[in-house]
This record gives structure tokens, C-alpha cells and sequence, in this order.
């Protein structure tokens, strides 16, 4: 069988992003020690757009909005790059970036829901157990914390948070499917970073507290420019690419990698720990993503 070239150089990029985003969470992690969190978003987001309007000048994919796209896109912007990115950093902000990292990994289970209760991809046994595991292992995850559990716990708030982003994201990544039949890769990032940039820099104006910058080190400056550019710009790229290319339940299938990456990023560059059950449930979380994308029968 021929290989298709074009497939394996987008699940080659596919790849590389799930290491960049499961480095992000400790790098998000520990930019928000000295950066605030909304001014922090805002940053990264202006970098992300920049960066993609560059490149989209560069290349000369000029194009213009439908008029009857333009209501639905700002509003798919608003909920990919708007609530989707202020509950990640709200939520990593309250927990750990090892659990943050599990927790968003589950984008995969709530793709295959949403596709199965859409018709688009139905699951079937083996699919709807991994499904029941990654709950099982998320239950666990957000359960036994080191902390007793109570919604005033800023680490059960932040996993319930991050919980919720994926779930948000899920919807985005099937939605985002159709536009991008209309609109290419780079013409449709650009259009959602943009989004992004405008209503989170508005968010951060009244909402920020202030940040003396002459503290700030080189690393969380670094931080940002990693998780704008490398992170949402080249990331948004890939991502968007890789649903047009191969479709969006296999391009979910490479977050399979960052909750594992992720959580060892967590454990062995900022120095975190699980209790054990947490490790038991990031493991059950791990397999049902597993099952629910190659479950066959």
C-alpha cells in the first residue's frame, strides 16, 4: 500500500504539537508565578495572531468573509479562543500542571460523544467502556487530591475548570470541521486568533492586576512567547490543518500523547506529585482515551 505523503507529513507536525502542548502546561505553569493570568492570555494571544497574519501576508491567501459566515465565526471564536482559553488558564492557575495535563486529555472522549450523538462516528462497546473509564479515572483524579475535597478547593476547582475546557474544545474541534471546507488552515486560524487576541486583551483591561514587569524573569518571558507562538500560532496551524487534511477524530487522537507527556513534564520539571490514587486514576484516564480511539468492535 502507498503511503500517502501528504498524511504523514501532517501526522508527522500532529505529533510535534503534542509534545509542544505537553511542555505547555509547565511552561503555562510557571509563567503565572509572576505573570498575571489574564495579561498573560492576552500576551500570547497577540504574539499567536501576529505571528499568523505574517505568515498569511507572506503566503498571499487573501480572502474575504462570507457575510452570512461572519456572526457564526466570531462566535465559534469567541468559544474556541475566548471561553476555551480562560478556562485553561483559570484552571491551571488553581491546579497542577500534571493534573491539568490528564484532565485536558480527555478532549479525545468528548469528541467521540459528541460524534456519536451526532452521528457522525457512533461508538461501540469497546469505545463506550473507554468512555466509562476515562469518567472513572477523571472521578479519581479530582477525588483524592492531597487536599480534602470541597468546591471552595482551588485544586478541585481548577480540575473542574480544565474539565470544562475540554469539553468546550471538543465542540469547537467538530464545528470547526465545516469551515474548513470554506475557509483554509491559515485563513481560518487567522480569523480565530484574531478573535481571541481582541476579546482577551478586553478581558484583561479591567480584570488584570498589575504586573511590575521589571520582576518578571527571562523565563516567564520565554513562557510567553513559547505558549503564543510555538503553542496557539504554530499549534492553531497544525491543528487546523491536520481536521482538513485527516479529519477531526484522528487529529484529536494525538492528544492521546500530551496527558502521558504531560504529566511526567509536570512531575519532573516543576516538581510535582500525585497521591497515589491520582496516578491510578491518570492511568484509567489514559487507557479509556486509548480504548475509545481504537476500539474496533
Amino acid at each position: 500500500m502507498a503511503v500517502n505523503k501528504s498524511h504523514l507529513l501532517t501526522d508527522l507536525s500532529l505529533l510535534c504539537i503534542a509534545f509542544v502542548w505537553a511542555l505547555n502546561f509547565s511552561v503555562v505553569k510557571a509563567s503565572l508565578a509572576e505573570i498575571d493570568p489574564y495579561i498573560f492570555n492576552s500576551l500570547r494571544f497577540i504574539l499567536a495572531s501576529s505571528f499568523i497574519w505574517i505568515v498569511l501576508i507572506r503566503k498571499k491567501e487573501w480572502f474575504s468573509v462570507d457575510k452570512k459566515d461572519w456572526l457564526p465565526l466570531v462566535a465559534l471564536g469567541l468559544l474556541g479562543n475566548f471561553l476555551y482559553q480562560w478556562l485553561f488558564i483559570a484552571g491551571i492557575d488553581l491546579t497542577l500542571a500534571a493534573n491539568a495535563a490528564v484532565m485536558l486529555g480527555t478532549i479525545p472522549i468528548w469528541v467521540a460523544i459528541f460524534a456519536h450523538f451526532l452521528s457522525i462516528e457512533l461508538l461501540n462497546k469497546l469505545k463506550g467502556t473507554g468512555v466509562v473509564f476515562a469518567f472513572i479515572g477523571v472521578t479519581f483524579i479530582v477525588v483524592y487530591g492531597e487536599n480534602p475535597i470541597s468546591f471552595g478547593s482551588d485544586t478541585f476547582l481548577g480540575d473542574i475548570t480544565i474539565v470544562t475546557a475540554a469539553v468546550v474544545f471538543a465542540i469547537f474541534t467538530i464545528i470547526s470541521k465545516s469551515y474548513l471546507t470554506r475557509y483554509t488552515p491559515l485563513q481560518y486560524s487567522a480569523i480565530m486568533t484574531t478573535v481571541g487576541a481582541v476579546s482577551l486583551t478586553l478581558l484583561a483591561i479591567p480584570f488584570a492586576s498589575p504586573t511590575d514587569w521589571n520582576d518578571v524573569s527571562a523565563i516567564a518571558y520565554g513562557g510567553v512567547f513559547f505558549s503564543g507562538l510555538l503553542a496557539i500560532g504554530v499549534a492553531f496551524l497544525v491543528w487546523n490543518n491536520g481536521i482538513q487534511k485527516v479529519g477531526a477524530v484522528r487529529t484529536a487522537t494525538y492528544q492521546n500523547l500530551v496527558p502521558v507527556l504531560g504529566l511526567l513534564f509536570g512531575i519532573l520539571l516543576l516538581g510535582e506529585s500525585l497521591q497515589t490514587l491520582q496516578y491510578l486514576g491518570s492511568a484509567i484516564v489514559i487507557a479509556g482515551i486509548l480504548m475509545t480511539r481504537y476500539g474496533r468492535f
